[in-house]
Formats: structure tokens, C-alpha cells, sequence
């Protein structure tokens, strides 16, 4: 029998107590299989490698089209998987509110609140601001059993105010606040991941890793983060296997094939029976 909501949150939850784990993140749901088959333990969706499968550029899909392709994931799947929401979709504790509860009721096991404006000219909300957004997409959490992981995320490091200091307030707070777990994208060395692990302690912290790096896994462990997530980093490796095969077909010639999946694996992968 497929795994309940509950139980997904539950083993969501377990994870988040000890350890690290890898959280990859899928754009589709035949790449969320795929990772499902390799034995990872969790997933994570990725706002930017779901938009550009639509055509899209990050941050302008719509809600509804975010909450549909939520539930395509949570029914294809039966691992956790934590919602990349965005800023929650509103502007205001209101707004934020309602958008954390429907997509609580997709079944995700978690979900991330940023504090990112989308205004270039004031990218973050103030921090008192942003702390009443978490307690309401805490509120709409518990209204709701409670059990949905909540994320909160100051989002310095990727909207233009790379300020160490700044981020760790706002984690603190966010944490303070009523989020589980948190986050700061961006961060890349040792000792701002360090520094982040240690302000907002015992709480889990999320490290995302979308591009090449000298960390391994076991490093960023034994710094004391909880969970690895990698962002649009999967979506962008597999655009860039279609963008080079595309251009040399557009030059006339087909090596750009070298090191496709071969038909067979994947249809093997999705049989209905597999």
C-alpha cells in the first residue's frame, strides 16, 4: 500500500533528528522516480527546475500551477517530499496563510517560506516582517495537524545582500518563530556554514549544493548540517546535456548523443511493473 501523508511526514521528521542526508531535487516525475530508485530517502521539489520545464523563468509560475505540480510529485512517489513555496505566495501574513494551507493539503512533508521580496530595490522583507509570514505559515501548519515540516529561509546570499551577520538574525528569528528547520542558500564556506549551524542550534540546517564543490557529503556532515539540497543543479545538468546535443545537431552532427540513456534503461525504469 502507498505510504499516507502522515507516515511520509513522520519518516520526513525522522530524518531531520540525526545525521545528514542528501535531499535531490527533482523537476518532473519521471526524474522524481529515478532519484526514488536510487535510494535516496527524501525529496526536495525545485521552483527553478520546474519552471523551465514549462517554459518559464524561476519565480513566475503561477500558485495554482505550483500546488498541481505538488500533488503530481506527492502521488508519484513514495518518499517525503519538501515543497520549494517560494515566498509563500502573498505579501502578507493573510495571503501567506492561505498558500502554506493548500499547499499543506498536496501532502508534502515539508515546505520553505523565503523572505525574498522579488522588489530588486528592497529584495528582503525587514525581518519583523518576515518573522509574522513564518508565524503565519506556522499557524496554517498547525491548523492543519501540525506535522508538515516548516522551513525558513533567509534568502541574503542569492538576492544581492550577501550579509552574514543579517542572515543569521533572520534565522534566529525564523527559528524563534515557529520554522523547524533552516536555511540559508548561498553560504559556501566552512566557516559561514559553521557559523550557521551554530547560531540557530538544535535546529536542523539545510545546505544547498548546486554546482561543483570541494565538500563532500561527509564533509558538510561532520560541519553539523542536517540536510544537502541541490536547487535547480539536477535541472540545469540535464539542460545542459540537451543544449549540447541540440547545438551539434544544429551544426549538422550527432556526437552531441554520446552519453544518452539508453531507451531500454529508461523504459525499463517506468514500466508500470518495474
Amino acid at each position: 500500500m502507498p505510504r499516507t501523508a502522515a507516515e511520509k511526514r513522520a519518516i520526513f521528521r525522522d530524518l531531520h533528528t540525526s545525521g545528514c542526508f542528501v535531499l535531490p531535487n527533482p523537476w518532473d516525475i519521471g526524474s522524481a522516480r529515478y532519484l526514488q530508485s536510487l535510494g535516496f530517502k527524501a525529496l526536495a521539489t525545485t521552483s527553478s527546475g520546474f519552471a523551465w520545464s514549462m517554459g518559464k523563468a524561476d519565480n513566475s509560475s503561477p500558485r495554482e500551477a505550483i500546488l498541481a505540480h505538488l500533488r503530481a510529485l506527492v502521488d508519484a512517489t513514495d518518499l517525503p517530499v519538501n515543497a520549494d513555496f517560494e515566498n509563500g505566495f502573498g505579501m502578507n501574513e493573510e495571503e501567506v496563510a492561505q498558500s502554506v494551507g493548500l499547499a499543506v493539503e498536496t501532502g508534502v512533508a515539508g515546505l520553505s517560506v523565503e523572505d525574498s521580496t522579488g522588489d530588486a530595490d528592497a529584495p528582503l522583507f525587514a525581518i519583523d516582517v518576515a518573522v509574522k509570514r513564518i508565524k503565519a505559515a506556522r499557524r496554517a501548519i498547525d491548523a492543519r495537524g501540525g506535522d508538515t515540516l516548516l522551513v525558513g529561509r533567509a534568502e541574503n546570499f542569492v538576492a544581492g545582500v550577501p550579509d552574514l551577520d543579517d542572515a543569521i538574525a533572520r534565522l534566529k528569528a525564523y527559528a524563534a518563530a515557529g520554522a523547524d528547520c533552516l536555511y540559508a542558500p548561498g553560504i559556501q564556506t566552512r566557516e559561514q556554514i559553521e557559523a550557521v549551524v551554530a547560531a540557530v542550534a538544535p535546529k536542523p540546517v539545510n545546505l544547498l549544493i548546486g554546482s561543483t564543490s570541494d565538500l563532500t557529503v561527509q564533509d558538510v556532515a561532520r560541519l553539523g548540517v542536517r540536510r544537502i539540497s541541490v536547487g535547480g543543479g539536477l535541472a540545469r545538468a540535464a539542460w545542459g546535456g540537451l543544449m549540447h546535443a541540440a547545438q551539434r545537431l544544429a551544426e549538422g552532427r550527432f556526437d552531441g548523443f554520446a552519453n544518452a540513456a539508453p531507451g531500454a534503461t529508461l523504459n525499463g525504469l517506468f514500466r508500470d511493473d518495474a
